[in-house]
């Protein structure tokens, strides 16, 4: 659970920490860096812009790149019980019938559990055993290892996580190079239903021609993706369920369903087509983490992974750090984690250059494409970043060569 405590209070508690951490960004990869550093003793001071914690909606999939740092902060179990499996996936064509189906649990379950959990339930399992957070909050000022908050304080900082999203605001105050934005010219929107099928542990996708459909589940219920080109989308998200309706007849009860519940949301979440990627991810005493320093579209299902990761990762090395070393540890996991992420994050791109294009032609060739190649050659370099995951104490020992 989130705690609402005063930032001084937190600075106060970290005083005699042997490393001062401030972790900018309560989203998923900032919590679990938190969560990470409480299990070594230390205090991270974790502050958030928003005044108060609002769960965006939307659903992610998570492979088994994050059981370790769920299993590291003792909260494997309790992500289990919050999630379903994702065991099945179905591609359908242009006009709604399914052209083949999957098995994702075969291709994964020896690295570890695929699941499907919605973003909310996520952030109260990183905070189950409770987690300090200064809401309302942001670092205005960067000088020497010394931060100053919109709130007035100033402090010492041993390291400063910028974990405050794509659109980082603390990234605009560290040298960190290049910061480039895809822009897709898509969004879509984001809501809930519950009609699970037969099925409830099958993801299913429907590239059509100019929209995108896609069902998948989380605990109990499905999380609903229709999306488009973003100027397409001004006719607002029933009169484009309509569309999407019309355009592809043979979607069958299910996404039928998924269409009547974005109809139906008086407010569903839209989702902004968009990554971003940073040219340096260290800046001294300064990281940026998670979508602050690559933000991913979500056509491969690997963001949030790969920011848990990228955050189990900085977490465990630092177990090694004191501050004299840090500044080698720093720059061996940008090293390392870097190029893993980016490598993710190209795969993405990829997929999106196939579903973000328009025209009769082109679904019918992304279909035979469809019915040749496997989930397994598609997402083959996601699997490999499974199945290649770094040991970040071997990591660390080596950038301390010990």
């Amino acid at each position: 659970m989130l705690t609402t405590t005063p930032l001084q209070q937190q600075l106060d508690t970290q005083r005699d920490d042997r490393l001062r951490v401030v972790i900018a960004g309560a989203g998923v990869a900032g919590l679990t860096l938190a969560a990470m550093l409480r299990t070594q003793g230390l205090h991270p001071v974790l502050i958030e812009r928003m005044p108060q914690m609002e769960h965006p909606g939307y659903m992610l999939a998570l492979m088994p790149i994050v059981d370790a740092a769920l299993r590291d902060i003792g909260a494997h179990d309790a992500y289990l019980a919050s999630s379903t499996p994702l065991a099945r996936y179905a591609f359908r064509s242009h006009r709604g019938k399914t052209l083949r189906s999957d098995d994702l649990g075969a291709l994964l379950e020896v690295h570890g559990d695929y699941q499907g959990i919605d973003r909310g339930a996520l952030i109260d399992v990183l905070t189950a055993d409770g987690c300090p957070v200064s809401f309302g909050t942001t670092v205005t000022a960067v000088d020497d290892g010394r931060a100053t908050f919109s709130t007035g304080e100033q402090a010492s900082f041993d390291l400063l996580v910028a974990a405050d999203g794509i659109h980082s605001r603390t990234r605009d105050l560290l040298d960190v190079g290049d910061v480039a934005s895809l822009e897709t010219g898509w969004s879509g929107w984001v809501t809930w239903s519950n009609v699970l099928g037969d099925d409830p542990t099958l993801g299913e996708e429907l590239w059509g021609d100019g929209f995108f459909l896609g069902v998948y589940p989380v605990k109990d219920r499905l999380g609903v993706f229709l999306g488009g080109p973003s100027s397409d989308l001004s006719i607002g998200a029933a009169a484009f369920a309509a569309h999407a309706r019309q355009a592809a007849p043979e979607i069958g009860p299910r996404l039928q369903a998924a269409l009547d519940a974005v109809a139906a949301d008086p407010d569903p979440y839209l989702w902004p087509l968009t990554d971003v990627r940073s040219e340096r991810w260290v800046s001294g005493r300064a990281v940026l983490l998670g979508d602050a320093a690559s933000g991913f579209l979500p056509t491969a299902g690997i963001g949030a992974g790969m920011a848990i990761e990228s955050a189990w990762m900085l977490g465990r090395m630092l177990a090694h750090a004191d501050r004299a070393n840090l500044d080698a540890l720093l720059a061996e996991w940008e090293r390392v984690q870097k190029p893993r992420v980016e490598s993710a994050q190209s795969n993405s791109r990829m997929l999106a250059k196939l579903m973000f294009r328009r025209g009769t032609a082109v679904a019918w060739l992304r279909e035979t494409a469809a019915r040749m190649m496997s989930v397994k050659s598609v997402i083959g370099p996601i699997i490999k970043l499974v199945a290649e995951q770094p040991d970040p104490d071997a990591v660390a020992r080596r950038a301390l060569g010990r």
